[in-house]
């Protein structure tokens, strides 16, 4: 099954108080495995990023000028993200803002399937801290290099913690090979198994002899 991680940076919390996003970032999982497909983009608000927002992920209003609206890349994100389920920490947060900024624009609301993290990590860890930072804490998962909030980096983190959450830390995998004749790319699926080597009868009877003579050895002494 193929999911997208997703996770966006905003102007503030409220759409309420009429924030918007700037940054939106995706990853495909095909069978819990990253493609190379990614969806990434910085986006001019058309406001100014609160001061909290700022501390956050850093995106000033002057390199937002320059960006895209949400309106030239909506088209683009919708079909990225078409017929997959969509893997999100606070799914509410993200989701409010996304179907705010689709909402402006008269388009359809996104009816995706959705898993949010933080439910799952709610009920999995009840009582404990399951901020993105803290569940990679609890998994061991390298998190040095979110110095700040930005969407590819999180989206990273995120599939490595969503693994850990669901408890499959040992996915199939599917490795992309390419044909040669049309340069497209097909998925050839790869089922991983400890292979089991039996010893000969020869290796039997010296194993055997090398255990009797050390342990008469060892009792003797």
């Amino acid at each position: 099954m193929k999911e997208i991680i997703l996770d966006t940076e905003t102007t503030g919390l409220s759409i309420k108080e009429g924030h918007r996003i700037v940054e939106i970032g995706c990853l495909e999982l095909d069978n819990l495995i990253p493609t190379k497909n990614k969806f990434h983009c910085y986006l001019n608000p058309e406001r100014k990023v609160s001061e909290k927002a700022l501390e956050v992920h850093g995106y000033t209003d002057e390199f937002l000028s320059t960006k895209k609206k949400f309106t030239n890349i909506a088209n683009d994100f919708l079909n990225f993200i078409n017929g997959k389920r969509l893997i999100i920490h606070n799914a509410e947060f993200d989701l409010s803002h996304l179907n705010n900024e689709l909402k402006i624009l008269g388009k359809n609301l996104i009816e995706n399937e959705i898993i949010d993290t933080l439910s799952l990590a709610r009920n999995k860890f009840p009582g404990a801290s399951i901020s993105l930072d803290a569940l990679c804490k609890r998994f061991r998962i390298d998190n040095s290099k979110r110095v700040k909030h930005t969407a590819l980096v999180d989206c990273e983190l995120l599939a490595k913690v969503y693994i850990n959450l669901i408890d499959q830390k040992e996915p199939t995998l599917d490795f992309l090979s390419q044909d040669a004749d049309d340069n497209r790319f097909s998925y050839e699926k790869v089922k991983y198994y400890k292979k089991v080597i039996k010893p000969t009868q020869i290796e039997l009877e010296n194993h055997n002899a090398y255990l009797k003579r050390e342990l008469k050895k060892n009792f003797f002494n």
